[in-house]
């Protein structure tokens, strides 16, 4: 009982120090990790001096919900009071979400699931930022995703889903920001692509009348197709990855152009990249910490003195990819923020290895990559020119051939 009311007391105070304003497009690119390690650890010094060096102001947390949940159990908020607690100072962004059965579709559901979202919001004061269940337009979150007539019946739920928590949130705390979530790719078969999710979720929303928003930000996962893939690739099908960010605003624009939903440029609204990430091969000497077997063919390495002599080539390494993609959104007008999925290695080969930081916890070389982009995002030195060449059709420019300086440190090894 008394950690209990000293853990309330300390959310408290965490509360009336915390700065809960959405990031705005042009004031500056949040920049956070998607990790759950906080949660979990008894140890977790090593992750909160790497995020504090790195220059990290936020992370995503998962908090996984049930069906008949309305409310917050002892057990859900033990690792959330560990994890919020540790990320003092950070703006901590909670996804709420459960298995892909257990997608909220009928009213019921979907009030338990706000008002769990509701029960967050009152329990964790500091937090501000709901993620509202994670890539509902792909089965491997939300089923189903089209009636047996073919018929894409995911948007009408995840638009009821959505209006619903935006109304019960808003009315709780006016200032909530509530995370509309989508998935990269999409085949129109058993998943629904990006490029159709948002014209056919505006079109759900248009047929209400609702004179109200559904969301405050667009939490996009902007994951290439493969990880040697540069950011700044523009894809001609049906992907809307990082380099895509015309079709996603055309997207958008299609679903939402003149209706009470703002679209991300306008008011608070802006895109943040929920998720991205570049897995990386292991280090010889970290192989032992690692089990299992690789299963990404197009893994870098973390680091690579191989300079690039096109920006249509591969990417040489993690390090450079994170550069570049991090740089990429700073440019995009409407974007607000970039989270790197994750922060440490997962330990299973078969998972992700997308991290800046081993399994272990000690630096990976890409680890200074990624500190030098958020340095240079917060400072505003950018070239977004180049990024406005790199991302152009090869059709219509010459290659480009000249790509910013990536400089930075990295212990025992020549600065590229």
């Amino acid at each position: 009982m008394a950690r209990s009311r000293l853990l309330t007391m300390l959310l408290g105070l965490l509360a009336a120090l915390a700065v809960t304003a959405p990031a705005q497009a042009g004031s500056g690119l949040l920049v956070g990790v998607d990790d759950d390690d906080l949660k979990w650890t008894t140890h977790p010094q090593p992750s909160i001096a790497a995020l504090r060096d790195l220059g990290v102001r936020a992370i995503r947390m998962t908090a996984p919900w049930q069906p008949g949940e309305n409310r917050l159990s002892a057990a859900d908020r033990k690792p959330l009071d560990r994890g919020i607690v540790a990320a003092y100072g950070m703006r901590v962004v909670l996804a709420l979400y459960g298995r892909a059965s257990d997608a909220p579709q009928t009213a019921a559901a979907q009030a338990q699931f706000c008002s769990y979202a509701a029960d967050l919001l009152h329990t964790y004061p500091t937090v501000n930022d709901l993620v509202i269940w994670n890539e509902p337009n792909s089965p491997r979150f939300w089923v189903p995703q089209f009636d047996g007539a073919g018929t894409a019946v995911a948007p009408q739920a995840y638009e009821g889903l959505l209006a619903r928590c935006w109304d019960m949130l808003h009315a709780l705390r006016p200032s909530v920001n509530l995370i509309a979530a989508s998935a990269p790719h999409g085949n129109d078969r058993t998943s629904i692509s990006p490029g159709n999710w948002y014209p056919d979720l505006g079109a759900v929303y248009r047929a209400t009348g609702r004179r109200l928003p559904i969301f405050d930000t667009v939490g996009h996962n902007a994951y290439p197709e493969r990880t040697s893939e540069r950011p700044w690739v523009h894809h001609p099908g049906t992907s809307i990855d990082e380099g895509d960010y015309d079709k996603l605003m055309a997207a958008l624009s299609e679903g939402f152009s003149g209706t009470a939903q703002p679209l991300p440029g306008e008011g608070r609204v802006t895109i943040w990249y929920m998720e991205q990430g570049f897995q990386s091969t292991i280090d010889p000497t970290k192989l032992g910490l690692y089990g299992g077997q690789e299963n990404d063919r197009f893994a870098l390495p973390p680091w690579s003195a191989r300079s690039v002599t096109s920006a249509q080539a591969p990417a040489p390494d993690q390090a450079t990819q994170l550069f570049n993609a991090i740089q990429l959104a700073y440019c995009q007008p409407a974007v607000g923020a970039f989270f790197n999925f994750e922060l440490a290695d997962e330990p299973v080969l078969s998972g992700w290895q997308s991290g800046v930081l081993w399994t272990d916890f000690t630096p990976k070389p890409s680890y200074y990559g990624f500190k030098q982009a958020i340095a240079s995002a917060a400072s505003g030195k950018v070239d977004c020119g180049f990024y406005a060449q790199a991302g152009a059709p090869s059709t219509s420019t010459a290659p480009v051939t000249t790509e910013p300086v990536v400089t930075f440190t990295v212990p025992g090894h020549k600065t590229p």
